[in-house]
C-alpha cells in the first residue's frame, strides 16, 4: 500500500528515511524533534551542526545512525497563527521538499509526523488534510512507500463535520439493520409459537420448480431486460451472458479499458502498488482481499450496484452489519473518490484501510 497511516512512534520505523518535524536551529528541541535526537544518539547533533540550520518550509538530510533508517530529512514545519500568514503554502513545501530529497537518494520508504500539529499548533485536521493532499499527488507519479505515523490517538483528528456527518451514518444504518434482523427474530414462526404449514406441490410442479432453480437467476433477469429482435440484440445477450461468468480479475481489466484508465492510473488510485497489480493482471484467478477490490471499486469511481457487482466476482458483499461497509457506502453515496481521503476517516474510526 503507497500510503499507510499507521499508530506507531516514528523512531521505530524501519524504513529508508525518517522525517523529522525540527526547528530552524536543527540542534534538537521537544516532541519528535527531541525524540528522534535522542534514538539517534550524539552523532546527528555532530552532523545537524554542520548544516547551518534550515528555513522554513525547506528540508535537508542526514544520516540516520542509530535510527533503524538510513536516513533523517529534517524539515521544519511553521508555526500556526490564523491561516491567512502562507501557513498552508509552507505546510505543503515541508511534505514536498521532503519526497524530493527522498527520491534524489534513491528511498523506496519514508515516514513522515504529522507536521507542525504539536507544539507548533498546526489544527490537526487542516494538517492531516494537507499531509494527505501533498503525498497523494506525489503518489500518482511516483513509486514509493510512504507512512504517515501517528502517535496517539489523541495525535490524529479528521474535520468535525465530516466526523459526525459519518458517525450520524453509521449510527443510522447500523441500528436499522439490527433494529430489522431482530424484528425477523420476533415475527418468525418459531418465535410467534406456530409453525408454517407444510407446502403441498404436486409432482409435476415439484420437477418445474427443480428445474426453474436450476436456471441461472441472472441469467433469467438478463434475458427479461432484453427485448431479442435480430442479431445485434441476440449479439449484446451473448456479450452480457459472457460477462456473468467473468473472474474479478477480468472484470477488473475490462473496467480499466471501459472508464479510459491506464493500468498505472487505475492502481494508483486505488492506492495498490504495482507488483500486486501485477498478480492480479497476470492471474485471472486472483482473489483479492475485500480491502482491495473495494480500492478498486474507489479507483474505477463505480456507483454501488456495481461495486456490489465487482464484489460479487470476489466473494464478497456490502452489508449494514459492518461499520467498514456503512463508510465505504457513504462515501460512494457521496460521490467522493479520493481513496487517501477515505482512509483518513477509515483510521479515524478504526477501520482496516482500503488498498494492498
Amino acid at each position: 500500500m503507497p500510503l499507510i497511516i499507521v499508530r506507531n512512534d516514528i523512531t521505530k520505523m524501519a524504513v529508508d528515511a525518517i522525517v523529522n518535524a525540527a526547528n530552524n536551529s536543527l540542534l534538537g528541541g521537544g516532541g519528535v524533534d527531541g525524540a528522534i535526537h535522542r534514538a539517534a544518539g550524539q552523532e546527528l547533533l555532530t552532523e545537524c551542526k554542520t548544516l547551518g540550520g534550515c528555513e522554513t518550509g525547506k528540508a535537508k538530510l542526514t544520516k540516520g545512525y542509530n535510527l533503524p533508517c538510513r536516513y533523517v530529512i529534517h524539515t521544519v514545519g511553521p508555526v500556526y497563527r490564523d491561516g491567512n500568514h502562507g501557513e498552508k503554502a509552507l505546510l505543503e513545501s515541508c511534505y514536498r521538499e521532503s519526497l524530493r530529497l527522498a527520491k534524489e537518494h534513491g528511498c523506496e520508504s519514508i515516514a513522515f509526523p504529522l507536521i507542525s500539529s504539536g507544539a507548533y499548533g498546526y489544527p490537526k485536521d487542516k494538517a492531516l488534510e494537507t499531509a494527505v493532499e501533498v503525498i497523494g499527488t506525489f503518489l500518482l507519479d511516483n513509486e514509493m512507500e510512504i507512512y504517515l505515523v501517528i502517535f496517539d490517538k489523541a495525535s490524529y483528528r479528521i474535520g468535525e463535520e465530516l466526523f459526525s456527518e459519518i458517525a450520524e451514518y453509521i449510527d443510522d444504518h447500523y441500528a436499522e439493520e439490527h433494529l430489522l434482523e431482530r424484528s425477523e427474530r420476533q415475527n418468525s414462526p418459531l418465535a410467534l409459537g406456530t409453525a408454517p404449514a407444510p407446502l403441498k406441490v404436486s409432482k409435476s410442479r415439484s420437477k418445474g420448480r427443480a428445474k426453474a432453480v436450476q436456471f441461472n437467476a441472472r441469467e433469467a433477469e438478463l434475458c427479461d431486460s432484453i427485448n431479442i429482435c435480430g442479431d445485434a440484440l441476440n449479439l449484446e445477450l451473448n456479450t452480457k451472458l459472457k460477462q456473468l461468468d467473468e473472474s474479478f480479475s477480468q472484470m477488473l481489466l475490462r473496467k480499466i479499458d471501459e472508464k479510459g484508465l491506464t493500468d498505472a492510473a487505475c492502481y494508483k488510485k486505488a492506492n495498490i502498488d504495482r507488483k500486486l497489480f501485477s498478480k492480479i493482471r497476470g492471474d485471472v484467478h486472483y482473489k483479492p482481499s475485500k480491502a482491495t477490490a473495494i480500492a478498486f471499486a474507489i479507483s474505477l469511481e463505480l456507483t454501488l450496484d456495481e461495486t456490489e457487482d465487482l464484489l460479487r466476482k470476489a466473494g464478497f458483499a456490502l452489508s449494514h452489519s459492518n461499520k467498514f461497509d456503512i463508510i465505504i457506502e457513504y462515501f460512494i453515496k457521496k460521490g467522493i473518490y479520493n481513496v487517501f481521503k477515505i482512509n483518513e476517516a477509515l483510521f479515524a474510526f478504526d477501520q482496516n484501510l482500503l488498498g494492498a
